[in-house]
């Protein structure tokens, strides 16, 4: 099962977020049937996610992460909700690039330039949106960036997919670590002694280590509280009714037309890539719902 741990450290002076998230990426590379670098792209923004799901406040929050570049792989979307139910998707799901100069997936490559946008719909008129733009596109960097430039919260965060030669993914997953206000200048020095241990997330989780390992490498010397292990998974709430609210949304005058063309309508959730095919008489049935 796919899990979040979340801890403190150093006499609460540190939070650490770390996370496994092999399943969930698989199931996304399979619903959407992405490439090796697009699954490495999707996956890391997604394991983001599900760990800044633990950010949220309430039951209702939800979070979006969007990255925009001029890369090959267009863009890439991903939100969660307070229980770490995430779904999301890429532009270019096809997108195929040679191997960066280190031999990896060239994820930066594929983003090119851009912008990382980060929203939070906290239930009140307007989201909150904070933008920074992409420092080297291979996100946890980008992400490390907008919480130092945004939020003003000292961060490092650690990404990594690991994709096997069959194409499905053999590992994902990744940490955020944040300084709180009133953190020692020791305890500082000692995480950033601690995080040179840390050479790629994607080996170490490859080794057969779990959240829990890689919290210990973090936070090794100091003081160390397991807070929270929460559940997390590829999930996305789309179903034939919501699609049918979105149908009456058009209007009657667009139904009408539809309908005229005497022909059933498809249409496809980009999160989750499910079809649902609406016949004429369904269509309308739902023009006698229009008002």
């Amino acid at each position: 099962m796919d899990r979040i741990v979340r801890a403190s450290a150093a006499n609460a002076q540190i939070r650490i977020f770390a996370a496994d998230t092999r399943n969930l990426v698989e199931e996304a590379r399979t619903k959407h049937n992405t490439s090796p670098v697009a699954t490495a792209a999707l996956g890391r923004l997604m394991t983001a996610a599900a760990m800044m799901s633990e950010m949220l406040k309430s039951e209702d929050d939800l979070l979006t992460l969007k990255i925009s570049g001029d890369g090959p792989i267009g863009s890439i979307l991903v939100t969660t909700d307070y229980q770490a139910n995430v779904k999301g998707y890429v532009g270019n799901p096809n997108v195929d690039l040679p191997l960066n100069s280190k031999g990896k997936l060239d994820v930066s490559g594929a983003i090119g330039a851009g912008r990382l946008d980060v929203i939070r719909d906290l239930g009140l008129k307007e989201p909150y949106v904070g933008q920074t733009p992409l420092i080297s596109g291979e996100i946890a960097e980008d992400l490390t960036y907008y919480f130092a430039n945004s939020e003003q919260v000292p961060s490092s965060v650690g990404l990594g997919v690991l994709v096997d030669r069959d194409y499905s993914v053999k590992c994902a997953g990744g940490f955020i670590v944040q300084l709180l206000p009133y953190a020692q200048d020791s305890v500082i020095d000692l995480l950033e002694e601690n995080l040179k241990e840390i050479k790629s997330v994607t080996s170490f989780f490859a080794e057969g280590n779990t959240p829990e390992d890689l919290i210990g490498v973090i936070c090794k010397g100091m003081d160390l509280t397991i807070t929270e292990t929460v559940p997390t998974r590829f999930y996305c709430n789309c179903d034939k009714h919501r699609v049918e609210k979105a149908l009456i949304s058009i209007g009657k005058e667009e139904l009408k037309s539809l309908i005229e063309e005497g022909k059933a309508v498809t249409l496809n959730c980009g999160f989750c890539n499910t079809d649902y095919t609406f016949e004429v008489s369904e269509l309308e049935e739902l023009l006698k719902k229009c008002k």
